[in-house]
This record gives structure tokens, C-alpha cells and sequence, in this order.
């Protein structure tokens, strides 16, 4: 409880993302969450994702997103994750992070103003422009139709 409560006054004491992987894990989670119903169809895009990003085993897939929904769970803003994003992926590959999201976001049949209004921070955050996000959205729905 203490730590929690030096948490609140100490802004440096909140987590930091190791690296990319987890941060861009942690925002799939956060996008995943932000409906308030983490489905089983999301939690299998993001598993698809991750695995396919980073050629993980199965097991290795699952630690990676157990330790971002953690991560998620703990971090107190977005700017977290897309700050150690932006320093670790170049821009030219941040629309691969950007349609990913979106994949996740349309994984279980509906959109959410909730999870439009987060897309489009998390785009600008990452420097990916409005026509290109959605560009990256038509994309994702072709991929998973």
C-alpha cells in the first residue's frame, strides 16, 4: 500500500517500458481494454500480432502479453508506451504498429467512440496522419476479413 501511495507522489517511481515489445504490446492491450470488454477475440488478434511481429512460440507470445497487460495495467498515461515506440521504431514502420492496433480495435465486430478517440492520439502521438491512419484501418479490416 505504501508503494502505491509513494507511486501517486512520485512520478518517477511509475513503470517504464523496457523496450518496443512491450510497449507495443501494452498498447494493444490499452487499445484491447478500451471499450471496457477485453474479448477473447482481441486477446487472440493481439496473441496473432505479436507472434507474427517478433516470431514467438506460443508460450513466448503469451509471457510477452501477460507481461504487457501488466505493464498496461500499471502505467498511469499513454505517453509511456509511444515514447519508447518512437525511440525505438523508425518511422517508417510505425504504420505497421498503427494498422495492428486498428486490427485489434476491429477484432470484435464493433467500434467503440472510445477506441476511435484513443486511435487517433495514439496516431498523432506516433506522427501518423489522419489519412494514413485511415489508410492503415482499410487495411487491418482486409486483413482480417
Amino acid at each position: 500500500m505504501m508503494n502505491k501511495l509513494l507511486s501517486v507522489f512520485a512520478p518517477n517511481a511509475a513503470p517504464q517500458a523496457p523496450d518496443d515489445r512491450v510497449a507495443i504490446a501494452g498498447l494493444l492491450v490499452r487499445v484491447a481494454r478500451t471499450d471496457g470488454d477485453y474479448a477473447p477475440e482481441e486477446i487472440a488478434r493481439i496473441d496473432r500480432i505479436l507472434s507474427s511481429r517478433y516470431g514467438l512460440t506460443p508460450q513466448a507470445t503469451t509471457t510477452l502479453r501477460q507481461e504487457a497487460e501488466q505493464y498496461e495495467k500499471d502505467a498511469p498515461d499513454t505517453v509511456r508506451f509511444t515514447r519508447a515506440i518512437k525511440d525505438s521504431v523508425p518511422f517508417e514502420e510505425r504504420e505497421a504498429v498503427i494498422e495492428a492496433l486498428w486490427q485489434v480495435v476491429l477484432a470484435d465486430g464493433s467500434r467503440d467512440t472510445h477506441e476511435d478517440t484513443l486511435m487517433r492520439l495514439l496516431a498523432n502521438l506516433l506522427g501518423v496522419n489522419d489519412v494514413d491512419s485511415a489508410r492503415c484501418r482499410q487495411k487491418a479490416l482486409s486483413a482480417l476479413g
